[in-house]
């Protein structure tokens, strides 16, 4: 008897595990940065690389705001009332094997209902969509305010005009929909104020959707990439098999969330090939800093450190930020140690007010500026040959990058031409990188501010 009251015990313990997922749910560090970002901005990308989390960190979203059971360590927008949400994807038959599985449960088997993130005690109803087969077409959740949620299914094969009408909290787009679908959904929310997210793999390249959240600045829009580095389910072991598994024009898409550039892509060299973990650099080694001006497009600068010997360029410190002044930027600088700074020819424009130079303004915030704009040992500074440079090094294996430096890797993974022409748009660590290249012959050895010098000594006779 006590056997079979114990076997039922946890018969009953693992029915409400399997039917109540949510309470479980535990995201990784990107995932709740996607979260939190949705209480800062109306529109979210989490562009990811295959199979590495996206759409189940936002069905566990979805499931939250439907219900109103936020977990205690939850940072993003809370509804406390009922919500209507639309969950899309490509066809219906991509919907029902994905937002649906994960939301509801296995879609073959009804008795299985219940076992995905909207827990079984919270589906009051359902109803099904005609022409597809175990598809549904809404969910009726039950919300702890009392009322009920609604969930609505849709695909991008309906067309626009399907996506029209309807007044929504939420749009959440899962894999990358067309940009007139995008904006119909968008538009759902503008009357409630709510929010729309996308979760997508960028394997159409450049597309509108893909430039407006990586190319257009917008305080209510943000980008979130996650690299298989940032999905800890799976061993650094397997990474490198799934990532040599892949073709490798698409690897990088298809791992770390990259869109497409083809032939257009301006640094086509394997991330691996140039990144390194950082280490403490060796006193003899050069230094020098470069820095990309800006104010509403970001302002960047970027650290080098020269091994003389084996005539390797190593990255190794970055930092980027927009919409602040030199004498904020000068403050986060400072600390990097008395390094030489280049810098580009508009550091050579007057300030409006002051009259002063730009660099001029670094100068006088403590900052060792060099005294020339950034050129080459010839007096030119055309950017093709600052890349061209930067490409060969990369190639032959003298140029590396610190694995921390988050910020000059995701632009390096979406620098490309457009009809031949240079993209100048995301590339303020690189630029900056470039600036210290092309004045790399003005690296000097640092010695380091925070070591206290031996005493000399006195000899007393």
């Amino acid at each position: 008897m006590i056997l079979k009251e114990q076997a039922t015990l946890i018969e009953e313990f693992t029915r409400r595990r399997r039917t109540n997922k949510l309470k479980d749910y535990r995201p990784y560090p990107k995932q709740i940065e996607f979260h939190a970002a949705g209480a800062l901005y109306r529109e979210r990308l989490l562009r990811a690389g295959n199979q590495l989390g996206k759409t189940l960190c936002a069905a566990a979203e979805v499931a939250m705001h439907l219900t109103g059971r936020y977990p205690d360590w939850w940072p993003g927008m809370r509804w406390d009332r009922p919500v209507r949400i639309w969950a899309g994807s490509k066809t219906s038959d991509v919907v029902r094997d994905g937002a649906q599985r994960l939301l509801v449960g296995e879609p073959k088997d009804t008795s299985q209902w219940g076992y995905g993130f909207i827990p079984q005690d919270c589906i009051v109803d359902t109803s099904r969509r005609m022409g597809t087969p175990d598809a549904l077409d809404s969910v009726v959740v039950k919300h702890v305010s009392g009322g009920n949620s609604t969930l609505g299914f849709k695909s991008y094969d309906q067309g626009r005009e399907k996506w029209q009408g309807e007044t929504l909290d939420m749009t959440w787009f899962d894999e990358e929909p067309p940009s007139d679908i995008y904006m119909e959904g968008l538009t759902r929310t503008n009357a409630t104020g709510g929010i729309a997210m996308m979760t997508f793999t960028p394997l159409l390249g450049m597309s509108e959707i893909v430039r407006k959240f990586l190319m257009e600045d917008s305080d209510d829009r943000v980008d979130i990439n996650m690299t298989i580095d940032d999905a800890e389910h799976i061993s650094p072991e397997r990474r490198k098999q799934i990532i040599e598994s892949y073709p490798a024009h698409e690897r990088e898409a298809r791992t770390k969330g990259t869109p497409i550039l083809g032939s257009g892509r301006i640094f086509p060299v394997p991330e691996s090939d140039i990144k390194v973990d950082a280490f403490k650099l060796p006193d003899h080694w050069p230094r020098i800093g470069g820095m990309d001006f800006g104010y509403d497009h970001p302002f960047a600068a970027t650290e080098l450190a020269w091994d003389r010997d084996s005539d390797i360029v190593y990255v190794v410190k970055a930092f980027r930020q927009r919409q602040t002044t030199p004498v904020i930027q000068s403050a986060a600088l400072k600390p990097w140690g008395k390094i030489p700074w280049s810098w580009p020819h508009d550091g050579l424009q007057h300030d409006k007010g002051s009259g002063d130079q730009l660099a001029q303004q670094y100068r006088d915030q403590g900052l060792d500026l060099l005294t020339e704009r950034a050129t080459f040992d010839d007096g030119t500074n055309g950017v093709e040959a600052g890349i061209i440079s930067m490409l060969d090094r990369m190639q032959t294996g003298r140029w590396k990058v610190f694995a921390e430096l988050s910020d000059w890797f995701e632009e390096f993974r979406l620098y490309h031409r457009k009809d031949g022409k240079i993209v100048k748009e995301h590339d303020d660590c690189l630029s900056s990188s470039r600036y210290a290249y092309m004045m790399l012959r003005h690296a000097r050895v640092i010695r380091d501010p925070y070591k206290v010098p031996p005493k000399k000594m006195e000899w007393v006779i």
